[in-house]
């Protein structure tokens, strides 16, 4: 039985979209103050004004091939729609779960 199957059959979601759903799970909590770290050491906000979407558009600066698997590589917080509800973590996961499952892979 190939991997599709037995993740339709069990109706868990791929082990990439969990990892996703965690990694913007986590950014949020990094940009917001969640956890005890600093914004500035893992991101920097988008220097330009006009964003499409929503309002907390990340700068991601050019990286070489080795920091390509890096937490703040891989997580896709920019392409977001407007849809997804910032106001606080549980709306958050709510949004994103209701956003990313279909649309986005």
């Amino acid at each position: 039985m190939s991997y599709a199957a037995r993740l339709r059959r069990l109706n868990v979601p791929s082990l990439e979209l969990r990892r996703l759903h965690l990694d913007l799970i986590y950014c949020y909590k990094i940009v917001f103050g969640v956890v005890d770290l600093k914004f500035f050491d893992f991101f920097a906000f988008s220097p330009t004004s006009k964003t499409r979407g929503h309002r907390y558009k990340l700068f991601r600066a050019f990286s070489c091939s080795v920091r390509s698997r890096f937490f703040t590589e891989r997580v896709i917080w920019n392409c977001l729609p407007q849809t997804v509800n910032f106001g606080n973590l549980p709306a958050f996961k709510r949004s994103i779960t209701r956003v990313v499952d279909f649309s986005m892979f």
